[in-house]
């Protein structure tokens, strides 16, 4: 078997299907080497002290771990200078990190959330990075305003899963490639093209302690699932949750299955629990691109024009034919 390098699958994409640009090309290999680098900072944990609180709060007002802010500064420091970008934005700080002066400017913006499901960290959980690309609007200064854009916008998603291997997944939005990290080599390798999801599940991801404040489509479906072969669906489901949705997201890419943070009293406030354009809207393109479906419960979430820069919504996303069950009970 040919082993393909993630830098050559991507020079085989700008010049055979010309579908990528040479300057996100190496944008991409730049996020991929600080996700090689944010993936041994995590592989040493309390060797190197990294383990714990950072004693700080986030924009979010969550409590940051230590690796949280490594993991943040990794990618700042390694896309500042590049060339790539007009602005990054992180789900770690309130406004854009501006491209500092001293460095040339690109067309593109990154966003990214630097350390998905960080309250794992400790107890030795997959955890993961999600990034997301899109294009500076021509002519607009990359402030917070160039950043709402509707997911169906992005150029490149992906996410980088450190598990007991590590992984990148990524979308330029011809299919959803895996890549292996050898560590020896210190490379990513091509390891599965063309992912496709498959439409049907018996597997579900959702936090089953916010039953109570569930809206009534949402009990109805997880209801159903639960019942069983005795219920309507005439099924065994299975219920799986991480709390780290790169690590719940990456198993229905694997073997299907349909993930669901829903509005809920709780969260009905503040819009939902997810960030839609860290989160949501990266994972949502890859979905999409692997054949399954993402949807905030009442709208694909590809087609949500952002507001804020830390927006929130609901996501529902994983095997189609699921992703539209539960949204057609939200419909109904």
């Amino acid at each position: 078997m040919r082993r393909i390098s993630l830098s050559r699958f991507l020079i085989e994409e700008q010049r055979n299907k010309n579908v990528i640009s040479s300057d996100l090309r190496l944008l991409i290999e730049v996020v991929a080497r600080a996700c090689k680098a944010i993936s041994i900072a995590i592989g040493k944990g309390s060797l190197a002290g990294v383990l714990g609180s950072a004693g700080s709060d986030n924009v979010q007002g969550e409590v940051q771990k230590k690796l949280d802010v490594i993991s943040n500064e990794i990618l700042l420091e390694a896309n500042e200078w590049g060339g790539h970008l007009a602005a990054m934005a992180s789900e770690e700080m309130e406004f854009p990190h501006a491209i500092p002066n001293r460095y040339p400017k690109g067309e593109y913006l990154l966003l990214f959330d630097p350390l998905d499901g960080s309250s794992n960290i400790d107890v030795n959980v997959s955890v993961g990075t999600i990034f997301s690309v899109l294009q500076c609007p021509e002519g607009m200064e990359p402030d917070e305003q160039a950043f709402l854009q509707p997911g169906s916008r992005q150029v490149c998603a992906g996410y980088a899963v450190y598990g007991p291997t590590t992984l990148l997944v990524l979308t330029i939005g011809d299919g959803v490639h895996v890549f292996t990290l050898d560590r020896e080599l210190g490379s990513f390798v091509l390891s599965q093209e063309n992912v496709r999801i498959p439409e049907e599940t018996r597997e579900f991801a959702i936090n089953a302690s916010n039953a109570r404040y569930w809206e009534p489509p949402v009990k109805r479906y997880v209801d159903e699932l639960l019942a069983g072969k005795e219920g309507p669906r005439g099924e065994d489901f299975n219920m799986r949750w991480v709390a780290s949705m790169v690590a719940d997201v990456h198993r229905i890419m694997s073997r299907g299955g349909i993930f669901m943070y829903p509005l809920d009293s709780k969260t009905v406030k503040q819009g939902g629990k997810l960030r839609l354009l860290y989160e949501a809207n990266p994972m949502a393109f890859i979905v999409e691109q692997a054949g399954g479906a993402a949807t905030d419960g009442r709208r694909r979430i590809l087609d949500v024009v952002p507001e804020r820069l830390h927006q929130r919504i609901p996501v529902i996303l994983g095997s189609k034919n699921e992703v539209e069950r539960a949204t057609a009970y939200h419909s109904d």
